[in-house]
């Protein structure tokens, strides 16, 4: 949908001659460029059905973020089998997906996913060059998504309902913010391996309708971290079962993966912006500049090793710790795993329902041996390491039609044209301390960090059990302490520098943003969880809230500068927490580590620490409130 009309008037001196020129160029954020990047397995041997991954390349597909654009780079797609259901609709009547029949008549392929990969969204909202991972998911047939263990899928500030939350978060040691996980420095083309596998963390159990035992969890690979981080909770599969009994024990928590519906790791080219200018009665257009790593061989590794996994990768290794056994080692048993041939084919791209030439020719879809799927470019498209898609087109014959710069009329205005930047004070995501959030509620925190995007997440400790997910369950004490041992198990006996899923064929790990990495509390270190409640733009450029955005003055800090020992009284609402964060949004100093002895004035030592601008938080009964302190 064309959204803005742009009018831009140059005027060029030549000589003492000055021309005037009109460009009509308009901009729409819609489908500049559309089309899906893929690849698929060879047939599968049933047994390997259990879980599935591979390694995607991490790169910043565009030089700079630019507002209304949506790729997504190769990711997961993964169903319950349901082929023993050949003609009734797994989606109820009235759900979102029922708008498109072209997917029944049983809808599988959209009754219940699993998705999530690296990528560029329209609705993200804290950006930087390179891309995020989000996890997503939909139990209900697109009625609902859900990509972390507190929000959807970008679109609302506010979290999932307390009833609709459906991931637990499982690691100790790494954030998940509803915006995406952002990775270290300037990748380009270094590895993030993920799988998805069903885990027995808990047993079937029937509570007005049937509930299976599959933990859906996600594992990842990256230089910095390694292990689960988070699994969608089996009734979040089981409650579209509810008021349609035909569903009961054929989603995701009974049901394993469809492996003939194939995973290759496919890149979906959604929403891309283009400009549109008109020369002697020709439609000319351009999109942003979309830039691919390559290597010596003018190839760019998109994914590789695909592996599908039986139930003795990891599964029965869990059974057997549950029923009294050893605990297992975590390390995904590699002669469980099964490695398919990958196939692919050219590309069908268009331009707004248009078809596209040209792109093919300079960007093959190519498989390099057998699991390995890549773009291999021509010579002529390949420049300081990135082999780069064309930017222009031109309506041809019922074609949009590749073409260079040169070949642009200077009259449409597409060269000068610029795409617009996204939103620079996009709106918070955060989720209040009430309902489920609140009650049992949170062992410690605030706590906050600043994250590569310049977005400041505030996060809080829960006891694993008592996180927000899991309040909507009428479960026994013994259930929830069962399912308490077994994380804390998990804690105790699983690093994130131990191998889990194996490592890439070839290449290299890309890291996580290190922000995202967190240290339990003291005494908290075993079956405690971080789960972030709020994500929005940092001030400062790297810092947290300064004085004059305090909620309350009733505190007093002194001496400020400080050599060290700073004071800080409130002899109305009193102290209930210290936090004192760096430029960077990481905590130096937290009162849950440091006692407060006297609830109305306390002294914090920061001696130790550098000299330099630090933010010092205040919790009190009735409010946060943050200032600026100096050390000199």
């Amino acid at each position: 949908m064309e959204i803005q009309m742009k009018f831009k008037y140059y005027r060029l001196k030549c000589s003492s001659i000055f021309l005037s020129f009109i460009f009509y160029t308009s901009i729409s954020f819609a489908q500049g460029l559309h089309g899906y990047i893929s690849s698929s397995s060879s047939s599968i041997p049933a047994k390997y059905n259990y879980g599935a991954g591979f390694y995607s390349a991490i790169w910043p597909l565009i030089p700079s973020p630019v507002e209304g654009f949506q790729i997504g780079l190769p990711g997961t797609w993964l169903i319950p089998n349901n082929i023993d259901n050949k003609t009734i609709a797994l989606c109820p009547a009235g759900t979102r997906i029922r708008n498109y029949p072209e997917w029944g008549p049983t809808y599988d392929g959209v009754f219940q996913t699993i998705e999530g990969s690296p990528g560029y969204w329209v609705n993200q909202r804290f950006h930087y060059p390179s891309p995020k991972f989000m996890m997503n998911s939909t139990p209900n047939c697109y009625n609902q998504e859900i990509a972390t263990p507190g929000f959807s899928f970008f679109g609302s500030n506010s979290p999932l309902s307390d009833t609709t939350l459906g991931i637990a978060q499982l690691s100790n040691r790494l954030l998940v913010p509803p915006d995406g996980l952002t990775f270290s420095g300037n990748p380009t083309g270094e590895l993030l391996g993920f799988s998805y596998m069903a885990l027995p963390l808990t047993n079937a159990y029937t509570n007005k309708i049937p509930i299976g035992e599959n933990n859906w969890t996600l594992f990842l690979n990256t230089k910095n971290f390694k292990g689960p981080i988070a699994y969608y909770v089996p009734e979040v599969w089981a409650k579209i079962s509810q008021n349609y009994s035909f569903d009961e024990n054929r989603g995701l928590d009974s049901r394993l993966m469809n492996t003939s519906w194939g995973l290759g790791g496919t890149m979906e080219i959604n929403t891309v912006p283009w400009f549109s200018g008109k020369a002697n009665g020709t439609n000319y257009h351009k999109i942003p500049s979309l830039q691919f790593p390559v290597d010596s061989t003018n190839t760019t590794i998109l994914s590789l090793d695909v592996t599908f996994y039986s139930a003795t990768t990891i599964y029965n290794d869990i059974l057997t710790w549950r029923n009294g056994g050893q605990f297992p080692s975590g390390k995904f048993a590699s002669s469980s795993a099964y490695k398919p041939t990958m196939k692919t084919s050219p590309v069908t791209y268009d331009q707004n329902g248009t078809p596209v030439t040209g792109i093919n020719s300079i960007a093959s879809p190519v498989i390099i041996g057998g699991n390995a799927f890549c773009l291999k470019w021509s010579a002529s498209s390949v420049s300081n390491g990135f082999g780069k898609f064309p930017q222009y087109y031109k309506d041809s014959l019922g074609n949009a039609l590749a073409i260079d710069s040169i070949s642009v009329p200077f009259s449409t205005g597409l060269a000068s044209a610029k795409f617009a930047s996204p939103n620079p004070n996009p709106s918070p995501y955060e989720a209040l301390l009430i309902g489920a959030w609140a009650t049992p509620g949170p062992s410690a925190g605030p706590f906050q960090v600043v994250l590569a995007d310049n977005s400041l997440v505030t996060y809080y400790w829960y006891r694993f059990i008592n996180q927000p997910v899991f309040q909507q369950f009428n479960w026994t004490l013994g259930k929830k302490d069962s399912l308490q041992r077994l994380v804390e198990a998990i804690h105790t006996n699983w690093s994130i520098t131990q191998d889990y899923i194996a490592a890439p064929s070839s290449g290299s790990l890309v890291s996580f943003d290190s922000h995202l990495l967190v240290s339990p509390p003291s005494g908290l270190e075993i079956g405690y969880v971080p789960i972030v409640t709020k994500q929005e733009k940092a001030l400062l450029n790297s810092a947290v809230h300064s004085a004059s955005n305090s909620s309350s003055q009733t505190e007093k800090i002194f001496p400020v500068p400080s050599t060290g020992i700073i004071t800080i009284q409130n002899l109305d609402d009193g102290i209930s927490n210290i936090l004192v964060l760096n430029l960077y949004g990481e905590s130096i100093y937290n009162s849950y580590n440091n006692s407060i002895t006297d609830g109305k004035q306390t002294n914090v030592d920061l001696s130790t620490k550098p000299k330099g601008i630090y933010f010092i938080q205040i919790t009190n009964g009735k409010s946060i409130t943050t200032k600026k302190i100096i050390l000199e």
